[in-house]
């Protein structure tokens, strides 16, 4: 983690929390959020699309974000089933998520459609965290920098822009229980920087935030933490409970 990017701590809920939980869970962690945190530490949820106005409504006037699962890349148009960044904006939504690994898996999404959401968000002011990562298989074949490398070459936006976010979420260690050690993680962050640099160039590259993700929960954040281009933590399960989310977001702040 580098103190000039600060630490960005963010839940996906995934489908989870319905109207009645995000009320409760919100109104558990702003009893729990200390006045003091630092102001490098950022907190950020994706709750489900039903749960983002309650959500939204809650957490307002505190320093927690809430941002959108998904989003389409169309401004309007005949995609039934889907919702626009206007729309969104409506209910004052700012963050999207693009890119996850069950998005990829189950429905269909592609490095080209990540690119192609990415960009169009980031046109539309949205801040975008874009996420990436190998399978267990192509990590166990020595594939892992060459997946890395792909996705991020089709995958990021042409131009860089400083609403963008990525996550690393190596594929075997979501909801698995299995993590990247620090140095596993701090590796595949490492190569993910040096990419933007050729991407991007070393000024845009540094201050562009990489996000862990793959079960981190309160008790091994710290040390992921502690690697120089591990800007902070994209979380699933670890984030559901108030109590949870609230260790995570106090572990970051011992940073500063």
């Amino acid at each position: 983690m580098n103190p000039t990017r600060g630490i960005l701590i963010a839940g996906n809920w995934k489908m989870n929390h319905d109207q009645a939980a995000t009320r409760a869970f919100a109104q558990a962690l702003k009893s729990g959020l200390s006045k003091s945190m630092s102001e490098k530490v950022q907190a950020l949820v994706f709750p489900p699309m039903l749960s983002l106005e309650v959500a939204k409504r809650e957490f307002a006037g505190t320093r927690v974000r809430v941002g959108a699962q998904n989003v389409h890349f169309e401004e309007k148009g005949a995609y039934t089933g889907e919702v626009s960044g206007g729309m969104l904006k409506e209910i004052g939504i700012t963050t999207t998520l693009v890119g996850h690994s069950e998005r990829r898996q189950y429905f269909g999404e592609t490095d080209a459609s990540v690119k192609k959401r990415a960009e169009s968000h980031l046109a539309q002011g949205f801040e975008v965290v874009l996420c990436y990562g190998e399978t267990r298989a192509e990590r166990e074949a020595g594939q892992t920098e060459k997946v890395l490398e792909r996705q991020l070459r089709e995958g990021l936006p042409s131009e860089w822009n400083a609403r963008l976010v990525l996550a690393y979420e190596p594929v075997w260690a979501i909801g698995t229980g299995l993590t990247a050690s620090p140095e596993q993680a701090e590796e595949a962050h490492a190569f993910s920087r040096k990419f933007l640099v050729s991407r991007y160039g070393a000024e845009n590259a540094a201050r562009t935030k990489i996000l862990y993700g793959g079960s981190v929960t309160p008790e091994n954040v710290h040390g992921l933490l502690s690697q120089p281009n591990v800007d902070g933590g994209l979380v699933g399960g670890a984030s559901l409970k108030p109590e949870g989310f609230l260790a995570l977001l106090n572990s970051a702040g011992s940073f500063f």
